[in-house]
């Protein structure tokens, strides 16, 4: 499930990232470990409002975009698209840029192998897929993918072999130099070729790989690829070739602005927008932005205010849908006070989940249940409560082990050594959520001697200089999950790599703690291609990560996304893939 959302509600993908892998015979697999569509009824719909109408509260949607042909769209017309974050990095699959707000971005502008459908179903994205299978499985894994001659890059090289190659090498963990955002998938690669000519690409695999559907989207360019420097900075505020229906067009820094516009060489269907102009805001100034008529789109998270102030928005509706998604707080274990693994049992203990859902969901119409897995959502098969103790709220045995790690009551904090127990509780400024949910585990937590200080941090520094540096000590966001709930959320809990400095590099493991043995666990499951015992391996990592408390769970995110009524084909997605050629105003 990985992707970061940031300060409105961080994400980050195992994709870590984004998106990433596939069963062993294309959709078998992908079937078994895919999010379903939790508790979806159907497909999208319109959101069902007019203009400052509620809209209705009716069965859980797999998505809801308000699907519309092209042909009821107008062409043209500036499509302004509110985001949280104004990021430097935009290669996606490097630490820094692996963001939602990134994604929302480069979505418009990379190759992607595959797409899914609204029930996380693969399949190739024939834009630059023309077909891809599984060509052999003994005695090793092969898989052949038929590329779009057609497809080109800005610059107009043609999209190769070369460059599955390239993306192969850069993501395989093989040089730690790459700052890679997860290697899932890619380090089980033994050899990308060429097959009959430069348009078909033979990837074998060294172990099997039951999620190889999930790579190569999103797919850079070779040239990016090629050199540690080249992956690391190349894409510092800075897009140089894209290849989708939208091309990059303009930053303006002072505006904080990032515009595409109509790529006119783009060899599928043309994108019927003239432009989309995306805007960063602070969290809270989103929905300003929005009621003013400033901006047609923004994902409103769960902020219940701006979820009601959104709403009632003249022209506007709120598309709901099941999401991949889950709240969660990270602790980072590489924190002095945190590092001892009973202490940050102790502090899970002694927060009340079930209150911080409660909270963060009223009055979103979203039934608040806690998350007692780190892979499946609850309505998921697979899913299975390994919270075992750490489930629950025992303020009783977050003391005792408070005691027994040698932290004794003084007074109203506790001590050891002359030291207070305080943990700093870091939070982007200009979100109410993140606010909240900081002063309920500040008072939840003040019953077991733990103080806590909530900090707000700027906005476009949460994730840069405070999560990804380990510059905090917990932290509440989001990860954004993807129809490979295990092969993506790899990076998310892997263990920590020696870089060639010889400094522990944790990548996408934020909350900087892991093992061996979740690292095999985690690759057992990603490998296993029979569908039962692949669940089972996952949920056999799932324990042991409870027990690391690295991150805990609190409930299961819906997607809430404030539309324009005449605004079609976006909206909130659920699994399925956007085609932002086909995102327009209803005619």
């Amino acid at each position: 499930m990985t992707t970061l959302q940031a300060p409105t509600r961080p994400e980050r993908r195992r994709l870590g990232r984004a998106g990433r892998a596939r069963p062993l015979a294309a959709a078998a697999l992908a079937a078994a470990l895919a999010w379903p569509a939790a508790a979806a009824c159907g497909g999208g719909g319109d959101g069902g409002a007019g203009p400052g109408a509620r809209p209705r509260v009716a069965a859980v949607r797999a998505y809801d975009i308000n699907a519309a042909p092209r042909s009821r769209l107008r062409p043209g017309g500036t499509l302004r698209w509110g985001i949280t974050e104004f990021p430097a990095q935009w290669n996606l699959n490097h630490v820094d840029g692996n963001l939602a707000d990134v994604k929302k971005v480069m979505d418009a502008l990379m190759p992607a192998a595959f797409q899914t459908d609204e029930k996380a179903v693969p399949a190739p994205n024939p834009d630059y897929v023309t077909d891809a299978r599984v060509t052999a499985t003994h005695p090793r894994q092969e898989v052949t993918y038929t590329l779009n001659r057609r497809a080109r890059w800005s610059d107009g090289r043609p999209i190769t072999w070369q460059d599955y190659q390239a993306q192969w090498k850069a993501m395989s963990g093989r040089d730690p130099d790459f700052h890679v955002a997860a290697t899932t998938g890619y380090q089980d690669i033994a050899s990308v070729a060429r097959g009959r000519d430069d348009f078909e690409v033979v990837v074998t695999f060294a172990a099997p790989f039951s999620d190889w559907q999930s790579l190569f989207w999103p797919l850079y360019p070779r040239s990016t690829n090629a050199t540690p420097d080249a992956f690391n900075t190349a894409w510092l505020n800075r897009v140089p070739v894209t290849a989708g229906p939208f091309r990059f067009a303009a930053f303006d820094q002072t505006a904080k602005t990032v515009t595409l516009v109509r790529d006119d060489r783009w060899w599928g269907e043309p994108a019927l927008l003239d432009k989309i102009i995306y805007r960063s805001l602070a969290a809270d100034a989103l929905v300003g932005a929005f009621t003013n008529g400033e901006i047609d789109v923004f994902d409103v998270g769960p902020s219940a205010p701006d979820y009601a102030r959104a709403r009632n928005a003249r022209g506007a509706v709120i598309r709901q849908a099941a999401g991949p998604d889950f709240r969660h707080l990270t602790f980072n274990a590489e924190s002095p006070v945190l590092s001892d693994v009973r202490v940050r049992r102790a502090i899970a203990l002694g927060i009340d989940r079930e209150a911080i859902a409660r909270s963060d969901l009223q009055g979103l119409d979203w039934k608040a249940s806690v998350l007692n897995n780190h892979f499946f959502m609850g309505t998921q098969d697979g899913h299975r409560d390994n919270a075992g103790p750490l489930g629950r709220h025992d303020p009783r045995a977050a003391e005792r082990l408070l005691d027994a790690a040698g932290w004794h009551r003084s007074g109203q904090v506790r001590r050891r050594g002359g030291t207070e127990l305080a943990v700093r509780f870091v939070i982007p400024a200009g979100l109410p959520l993140g606010r909240s949910e900081g002063e309920l585990v500040q008072a939840m937590l003040r019953k077991i001697g733990v103080r806590v200080t909530v900090q707000q941090v700027p906005s476009d520094d949460f994730f840069t200089k405070y999560i990804i540096p380990g510059n905090f000590d917990i932290a509440p966001f989001s990860y954004i999950g993807t129809p490979f709930p295990v092969s993506s959320s790899y990076g998310t809990y892997a263990d920590k790599v020696v870089g060639a400095d010889g400094r522990p590099q944790w990548n996408a493991n934020f909350g900087r703690s892991g093992s061996p043995e979740i690292d095999a666990a985690m690759r057992k499951a990603s490998s296993d291609l029979n569908p039962e015992r692949a669940r089972a391996d996952a949920n056999e990592a799932d324990a042991l990560i409870w027990r690391q408390v690295n991150v805990l769970p609190l409930y299961q995110r819906p997607q809430n996304w404030a539309v324009k009524a005449s605004v079609a084909n976006l909206g909130a997605p659920g699994f399925h893939t956007l085609r932002y050629a086909d995102i327009g105003f209803l005619r």
